[in-house]
């Protein structure tokens, strides 16, 4: 299976051009926020609702835990 891995391989060397250092450098395409996560906007909106809710709860629990608030019905 792997005895003819080097021959099935196609990768070709490409000559370099030797870099000038005082050439600027073409910038780089910036991409936006779409293609960096590959969500659509509602994903995203959906991701971000999830994640305030579950911070907001945890923070409560912690707040619980932690005795620096006390619920109304325990008393």
């Amino acid at each position: 299976m792997l005895d003819n891995l080097r021959d099935q391989a196609s990768f070709q060397e490409e000559e370099e051009e030797p870099l000038d250092p005082n050439a600027p450098k073409p910038p780089k395409p910036r991409r936006s926020f779409d293609q960096i996560t590959g969500m659509t906007a509602r994903q995203r909106f959906a991701m971000a609702v999830m994640l305030s809710i579950m911070v907001c709860l945890l923070g409560t629990m912690l707040l619980l835990i932690y005795g620096k608030m006390v619920p109304s019905f325990m008393f």
